[in-house]
């Protein structure tokens, strides 16, 4: 780990790498297509594109990619299940009815299973969309490293301390590489934020010391467990409600309200404290995650974050971030400033976040200077991982201590026979951790 990276591994400044971010990465000088890794012929220069994960985030993703400027194509797909990939293809499809060359997905590049990923990996793609249950994103993105791809990969990074320092590495080997590295925190390249925050940084409201991040929304999808189908399956199907697929709530949506506070201090939080359980959300259709949960992080300055995520239908939503400093406060989901210049709100343009995420990628590709979001993403991931920790145990956890745990929540098989991590007890209902009690962070 280079030494930028072990100081933001304590929990320290992230300005450095975020000056690599889409604005400067898009604005770089050109290059040639064919000294970038997968090397275009200069006949060519058509950016070949695989998707791994064929939910609704990856075909949406998939969709955004090939809507970016110049030459691109969709010619691999791969997914644990053959129903979610052929219905991903159908919809992308009819996206382009009228550039039918952009989906060129033979019947010999569609792969199902565990492995699907490295048979899309090898297909000859120059580009690889990530967007499986996030507990395989660790195990993924380094696989496409190693080979030289371009990714894109949706968050968050992964579920638990080891997956996250798996990223970490793979990340730095990635800008050795001169590989581009997108992930999906699309307010990086939303211009509300962007102008937002950079005026906070500017001072606008003089230095910040409290913020408020919230992701509060009502209940949450399930599909019923059909016969014959293996416990591997269902959770793979339900992968929403398990951790080791999705690492919880406040780890797969809360991320992204985290993070902005995260980009607002230019720094992780040092510490956490929190709490939550299973409130509402309980019975044999359920997993294991909690329903809400309510964190306190510090930053290294004293600042505190204060945050909560919740899942429970009839309540207050908000899925909003907010900050308090010595002149002023400002809610930056809704670009409101009140500050010592008076009362500022963002009027400028407002395109699409998630298209924008791929302009930006694709461009950096082109132009020779490839954005690489990898670490952003990897300690946001943390921040949120962090945060679960603190709620399960009910004490406090640092930054080290999260990001430095050697406990892993990925199963040792990868079959659809295989037992997953966590099982059903003898009544069907899945074990929940006890704040007090829960010893495994």
């Amino acid at each position: 780990m280079s030494e930028q990276n072990a100081a933001l591994a304590q929990g320290g400044s992230r300005r450095d790498f975020l000056k690599s971010s889409s604005a400067a990465a898009v604005g770089a000088g050109l290059a040639s297509l064919a000294t970038l890794p997968g090397a275009y012929a200069a006949a060519d220069d058509t950016i070949k594109v695989g998707l791994v994960g064929c939910g609704g985030r990856g075909s949406g993703a998939a969709v955004q990619a090939l809507k970016t400027k110049g030459n691109v194509k969709l010619v691999a797909m791969g997914d644990a299940f053959a129903d979610r990939l052929e219905g991903s293809l159908g919809s992308i499809r009819k996206q382009f009815e009228g550039q039918p060359d952009r989906v060129a997905v033979d019947s010999d590049h569609k792969f199902v299973g565990f492995d699907a990923y490295q048979k899309v990996i090898a297909s000859g793609v120059d580009l690889v969309i990530l967007a499986t249950p996030p507990g395989f994103r660790p195990i993924h993105f380094e696989a496409a490293v190693k080979a030289g791809k371009h990714v894109f990969m949706e968050k968050p990074v992964a579920v638990d301390g080891p997956g996250v320092r798996m990223v970490v590495a793979a990340a730095e080997e990635a800008k050795a590489k001169n590989l581009a590295v997108g992930v999906g925190l699309q307010r990086h390249h939303q211009f509300q934020y962007i102008e937002t925050i950079k005026r906070l940084k500017d001072g606008a409201i003089g230095d910040i010391h409290t913020a408020r991040a919230y992701w509060n929304m009502g209940e949450l999808w399930v599909k019923a467990r059909q016969p014959g189908m293996t416990e591997m399956e269902y959770q793979m199907r339900n992968w929403y409600h398990f951790n080791w697929l999705c690492g919880d709530h406040i780890v797969e949506q809360h991320i992204h309200n985290l993070d902005v506070i995260n980009w607002v201090k230019d720094a992780y939080p040092v510490r956490a404290w929190g709490m939550g359980c299973q409130a509402v959300r309980k019975g044999k259709e359920f997993g294991e995650i909690y329903d809400h949960h309510a964190v306190e992080f510090e930053y290294a300055d004293g600042t505190r974050m204060f945050s909560q995520c919740r899942q429970i239908p009839g309540c207050w939503n908000s899925v909003s971030e907010h900050v308090r400093g010595t002149h002023g406060e400002a809610d930056i989901s809704g670009n409101r400033i009140d500050g010592k210049d008076g009362k500022w709100k963002y009027k400028g343009e407002t395109p699409d976040p998630y298209q924008q995420e791929h302009d930006d990628l694709f461009a950096s590709i082109r132009e020779g200077k490839p954005l690489n979001e990898g670490l952003m993403g990897a300690y946001s991931t943390m921040t949120s991982i962090m945060g679960r920790m603190a709620t399960y145990s009910g004490k406090e956890v640092t930054w080290e201590k999260a990001l430095n745990s050697q406990l892993s929540l990925m199963p040792k098989d990868f079959d659809f026979k295989a037992n997953p991590p966590v099982m059903p007890g003898p009544d069907g209902v899945y074990p929940v951790a006890v704040p007090g009690f829960a010893t495994a962070l």
